[in-house]
């Protein structure tokens, strides 16, 4: 199966190329900007399937900067989807909780209402609709809370601060399913091998980890398991005002995934264990 991968250095990219050979095409090498690079990009290398593992991210900077959010994740996607259809193969794209307005307390099935609250989830949820406009086989991965080993994540954020600090203050009125980018790796596999095989199954699923569980008892399960000594204090988001309104219900019901694609809820903990046993390694 050769697999043209958009992204390279992001948390799930690289999970995926630890994974299997990838043609990763960093931005060098197409440009998210310019939706017709992108579609250029997929029928010069003619694979068998397509991944989108980039993406504007900047939740904030995405409230003063939407064109760019907007073409970056609504445009291109839609450009690679259509690609994709035009040359028969299917296209995997992993977009976000923030597509939903964060109400209720439970979980956001795929077909759930959707209303985000902010630039960053307008440009997903209209990516979404581009993929799917465009016809061809396909799967909308919608993940939360990533986290790993690489880059920057709220994982590598409380390593440093816990280490730096005796007591933190961290929301707790979030809540959502830290997902390990592995996990994610893992499904966006499985789905461009099923999807090859059983076009029937393009749709939209979630992926995110469990148990659900408030940010600050995530950062408290992350000092536990790193033998940090520090303190966490609950707090509710009005204390942590940030440009973009942040869900305060991130859970996702993942239970559709599990019954197309064989892939049972990952335990964010037993991830959380593995990326804190592979940045003790880099440490040496």
């Amino acid at each position: 199966m050769r697999i043209l991968m958009f992204g390279r250095t992001g948390q799930v990219a690289r999970e995926l190329q630890r994974r299997t050979p990838v043609v990763a095409l960093g931005r060098d090498e197409a440009d998210l900007t310019d939706p017709a690079d992108c579609a250029e990009a997929v029928r010069a290398e003619a694979p068998d399937v397509v991944i989108n593992a980039a993406a504007y991210t900047a939740v904030d900077l995405a409230e003063s900067d939407e064109v760019t959010a907007a073409q970056v994740n609504g445009e291109a996607p839609g450009a690679m989807a259509q690609a994709c259809a035009d040359l028969g193969i299917p296209f995997i794209h992993i977009s976000t909780d923030y597509v939903f307005d964060g109400s209720g307390d439970t979980p956001f099935t795929p077909d759930a209402p959707t209303g985000p609250l902010g630039a960053y989830g307008r440009s997903k949820l209209a990516g979404e609709a581009a993929v799917r406009a465009a016809g061809g086989t396909h799967a909308i991965i919608r993940t939360s809370w990533v986290v790993s080993a690489h880059g920057k994540n709220f994982v590598k954020t409380m390593l440093k601060l816990g280490a730096e600090r005796d007591r933190l203050t961290i929301v707790a009125d979030q809540v959502g399913g830290p997902t390990p980018a592995a996990d994610i790796a893992e499904l966006c596999l499985a789905a461009a091998e099923q999807l090859i095989a059983a076009p029937e199954k393009s749709g939209t699923y979630h992926l995110s980890g469990g148990p659900d569980v408030s940010w600050a008892d995530f950062a408290r399960e992350i000092f536990a398991q790193a033998g940090i000594d520090c303190e966490v204090v609950d707090i509710p988001s009005s204390e942590f005002p940030t440009p973009a309104k942040r869900p305060a219900n991130s859970r996702l019901d993942t239970s559709a995934t599990e019954a197309a694609f064989g892939l049972p809820r990952p335990d964010w903990r037993v991830g959380l264990s593995a990326i804190l046993k592979e940045l003790k390694a880099e440490q040496g």
